[in-house]
């Protein structure tokens, strides 16, 4: 196998488990909403708008490492 061929496994290795690794994440914050929402409604604004920085801070994780991937991809550090 190239090295070619391995950067562009890495690749989908890295956005693939990013994207899964921040799917869970989302969604486990997303249950607690709603868990902390239904015990104390009145903290449900407040807890609202940290869920929602914190999904944004989630994304920008798994966007950065699809920066990183798509680096690998057009400009190649480790091709010859």
């Amino acid at each position: 196998m190239t090295d070619t061929g391995l950067v562009a496994i890495a690749c989908g290795l890295i956005i693939g488990l990013g994207a899964i690794g921040a799917c869970m994440g989302i969604g486990s914050m997303g249950g607690r909403f709603i868990d902390g929402a239904v015990r104390q409604p009145e903290m449900m604004e407040p807890l609202q708008t940290k869920m929602f920085l914190l999904a944004g801070l989630i994304d920008a994780n798994f966007l950065i490492g699809v920066g990183v991937a798509m680096m690998f991809v057009f400009a190649n550090p480790f091709a010859r």
